[in-house]
Formats: structure tokens, sequence, C-alpha cells
């Protein structure tokens, strides 16, 4: 019995962990017979887990979503994840999630044994979290999942989008990742009107359903897609663009320039490049060096001009000093 048991409790952790397995599949894994495998996801449909079935060669079983939420079979690594993840959604970031994660968080530290317990409990006593004057815009956690399902469903998403002057488009699109960074959410999507792939900031999207129909998914546009966002939303998104040596390691200039800022690139152990835009080069002048780095500017040779001048309006706006 306890054996039976056992074996019920890892099928349905396989279950929760893969979309859909095959019944020689999860015969192999749980070292028994197919036979075995179906009497024991009758067991489950018996306990009230929704098990589908398709027959034949393609067929398979999968969990799929019932009236109420099964429990959930954690491993000790994953239940303290879970536990770390939900206490830093509740510090913001997705709007109207922060109260549902304290919640979540709090129903999952009272089923946690003690040895977990600790170890989470541990982590929120001595962790302190910085919270950002730059926090990003807060995201209608709908909306993310809206976006989310798409993606993972391969189906054409319609809505409107809201630039940064405040004008709205609509665009409809082939929906292929979220990108999170510095607490700004992005979708990269195949724009279907412009023919090219597009970055869009969640925060500015209103799905505007129907969606649809179902498309087959295109190659990505880079295997790094986090550096892909944020090279689109430092450098290629501005009129003006600059590459820039800094005269400082790559790690100390991470601290001050964020994946929304600009890309680094290491050139040696004691400088790197930064390339990064701005609406115009005065915006750039400044920014640069509000860096508070030495540095070289690559290009474009406006910007050396640009900082000349400003050199120059600075001096002029100097009183004479005494040896003068």
């Amino acid at each position: 019995m306890l054996e039976t048991s056992a074996r019920l409790l890892r099928l349905l952790s396989l279950l929760q962990a893969h979309r859909e397995w095959s019944g020689p599949d999860l015969a192999d894994r749980l070292g028994v017979t197919a036979r075995t495998v179906r009497r024991d996801v009758d067991r489950l449909r018996e306990l009230g887990y929704p098990v589908h079935s398709a027959p034949g060669t393609a067929g398979g079983y999968r969990l799929g979503p019932g009236a109420q939420l099964p429990p959930l079979l954690l491993d000790d690594e994953e239940a303290v994840a879970v536990a770390v993840g939900l206490r830093t959604a509740a510090a913001g970031g997705v709007e109207g999630i922060e109260e549902t994660s304290v919640r979540a968080l709090a129903k999952l530290e009272q089923v946690l044994p003690d040895r977990l317990r600790r170890r989470v409990g541990a982590l929120n006593a001595f962790t302190v979290p910085m919270v950002s004057p730059q926090r990003g815009p807060a995201v209608d956690a709908a909306v993310l999942t809206e976006l989310a399902a798409a993606c993972r469903d391969g189906e054409r998403l319609r809505f409107a989008y809201r630039d940064h002057g405040g004008d709205s488009t609509r665009r409809t699109v082939e929906p292929h990742r979220l990108v999170c960074a510095q607490r700004r959410w992005y979708l990269v999507a195949w724009d279907t009107d412009r023919e090219d792939w597009r970055t869009f900031r969640a925060d500015r999207i209103t799905p505007t359903p129907p969606h649809g129909p179902r498309f087959a998914p295109r190659r990505s546009p880079a295997e790094d897609l986090a550096a892909y966002v944020s090279r689109g939303v430092s450098t290629t998104a501005y009129a003006e663009r600059a590459t820039v040596l800094l005269h400082v390691p790559l790690d100390v200039a991470a601290q001050k320039v964020s994946p929304a800022v600009g890309t680094l690139e290491a050139v040696d152990a004691g400088s790197c490049l930064l390339r990064t835009g701005a609406h115009t080069l005065d915006v750039m002048v400044v920014h640069i060096v509000l860096l508070g780095f030495d540095f070289e500017v690559r290009e474009p040779p406006g910007l050396a001009d640009r900082i000349r001048e400003v050199r120059d309006r600075l001096s002029r706006a100097l009183p004479p000093s005494a040896e003068q």
C-alpha cells in the first residue's frame, strides 16, 4: 500500500512537471508496466485529479485544469525557491499582485516543514531589499498573463500600443517571448504589418481580443533575447547613438549602467565599451559625464564636437582664477 501511494505521488509529480507524457515514458520513469500506469491514472482520477489521455501513437497523458487546484508536489529546493519568489513579487513590479503574493506566501509557509521554514525565515530576516528610486511602471498582471498565454499557444495577438509620446496605434503581432529587465516587462514579437521584429513595453499594451489565428513559430531574432532587448531599448530606439570607451573595469561600469541605459562590452581588465543612445546629443553628453568615469568618444564625431562646446561654455562660466 505504501509503495502504491508513493508511486501515485511520483506519477502526480511527473504529470505536473511536464505538459504531456506518453504511456511508455511514464512506465519507464516509474519502473512499472504500461498497464500499471493506466491503473494508477485511474486512481488519480478517482481522487479528483483531471488526468486527460489521448489514444494512438501520438497520444499521451497530461494533467488538465480542474474545478479546484490540486495539491502541488514540491521538493525542498523548489519550495524554498517558490517562497523566495513570492516574497520578491510582494515587493511590487506587477500591478495588483503584491497582496495576492503575500496571501500565497502565508499559505505556503503554513505547510512548510520546520527545516524549510527556518531556511526561508533566515532569508527573510537577514535580507534587506533595496527599493530603486527609478522603479519601472507597474504592469497589470492580467495583461502579462494574456501575453504569456499567447506566446505559449502560438496565437496572434491584437492590442493597442501607446508610444512614448502618448499616441496609440493598433498592432497585430506574432508574440515570441516576454523579457523582464530592471522591473520593466517587454514583449518581443513579429509585427505582421511591418514585417519585422519589434519590442513593446508591456505597460503600454492594451489587449483587444479576439486573438488568433495560430501561427507557426518563427526563428528567434537572437540567441540572447535579453541582450537583444537591451540593445533595442537603450540604443537603436533613439535618434542619436554613441560608442564610448570607459576607463573602468566592466564590473565597475555595470554598477551605474543598467541594461535599459546601454550595453557594455569588456575591452581589457581596466576598460570597456559603452553603447548607448539618446534623443539628442546634449542629453547624451550629460548622461555620459554624470557616470563619473574617464572616457574617450569612439563615435559619432559630432558627440566629441558637442563635448568641446560644453567644455568651453563651462570654462566661460567659471570666475577668473586668482593667478589670472
